[in-house]
């Protein structure tokens, strides 16, 4: 019977789309928010999430006026450029320090949401008509949605993991970055606009609302369980496609919002994670440090050189 409903998971055309942009979004999401993290932006997501919603509210006007069919078929790509040029203009304001960056946040977050619910209305639809995009809904993913997902999650991974040596350097020390003759300005901007589009891609599996934590909360567990940068996306990655398959699929079984069940596993691995981590620490301390009385000195000794001379990635 369980092996029966199992298969029927995988053979369903609807759930294999879901799935496929689950891992995706999975792997793409945590890579961006170990930056974010890195940065002390983490709650940038969630401005830009609304900034987003903006922007589909502004695809749905487009194809009203252009007499769609299927009115929010431009709500991806308005979405895409509303949180992109969101992203440029809050790094440029953070970098000419003209306001901070809690109240540059705070504007995208109130302008964006009050935008997204009054273009949505003017484009004859309702406010009932963004609930799919603020909690996300992974079920109702076409073939179009994927194939902009894929092309989108592509571009995250091969930028965030390809230039990963970079925008660990900008993100950690901008002034020594600067120091160093690295652009920094042009990969500020294009961390901001990666992380846009993750947002983008993100919204259809946990929600312009929720995105943030799937790009925050990966992150976090990681951090708990390694010590270097390269490490910590690594199992991010993992952690963010794991989380996200089981919240597909206990919302196959159970009636419940895909995005709020993803977000609350990751939440729960993270419980986890930090209750036993003293626990496995205590163990390994006992079991290769010479001075168990003394915290972290074994990852003092065997890692900080090595980050030191690889810019502490």
């Amino acid at each position: 019977m369980i092996i029966n409903e199992i298969t029927a998971f995988f053979q369903d055309p609807m759930m294999q789309r879901s799935l496929i942009a689950a891992v995706i979004v999975g792997l793409a999401a945590p890579v961006m928010g170990t930056y974010l993290v890195q940065r002390k932006l983490s709650l940038l997501g969630d401005g830009l999430g609304h900034v987003a919603l903006t922007g589909v509210a502004l695809g749905w006007l487009v194809g009203a006026a252009m007499g769609f069919v299927q009115r929010d078929a431009l709500a991806i790509p308005g979405a895409v450029v509303a949180a992109v040029i969101g992203s440029v203009a809050i790094e440029l304001v953070r970098e000419k320090g003209k306001t901070s960056g809690d109240v540059a946040l705070a504007i995208l977050f109130y302008s964006g949401i009050a935008g997204g619910v009054v273009i949505i209305e003017l484009a004859g639809g309702t406010q009932a008509n963004l609930m799919g995009y603020l909690f996300g809904s992974i079920s109702t993913v076409t073939e179009l949605d994927l194939v902009l997902t894929a092309i989108l999650g592509a571009i995250i991974l091969v930028v965030g993991v390809g230039l990963r040596s970079l925008f660990f350097a900008v993100s950690h020390d901008e002034e020594f970055a600067k120091a160093s003759g690295l652009p920094v300005r042009t990969a500020n901007i294009v961390i901001a606009v990666i992380a846009a589009l993750t947002v983008t891609v993100s919204m259809r599996v946990v929600g312009l609302l929720l995105v943030s934590a799937l790009m925050i909360m990966p992150v976090a567990v990681a951090q708990l369980t390694t010590a270097s940068f390269k490490w910590t996306m690594r199992v991010a990655m993992v952690v963010g496609v794991l989380v996200t398959v089981s919240g597909l699929a206990v919302t196959y079984w159970l009636p419940l919002s895909p995005g709020a069940t993803i977000v609350i596993i990751a939440v729960i691995a993270y419980i986890i994670v930090a209750i036993t981590r003293p626990i496995f620490m205590k163990s390994r301390q006992h079991a290769h440090d010479p001075h168990p009385d003394v915290p972290d000195d074994v990852e003092v000794a065997t890692s900080a050189p090595k980050e030191i001379t690889t810019c502490n990635e």
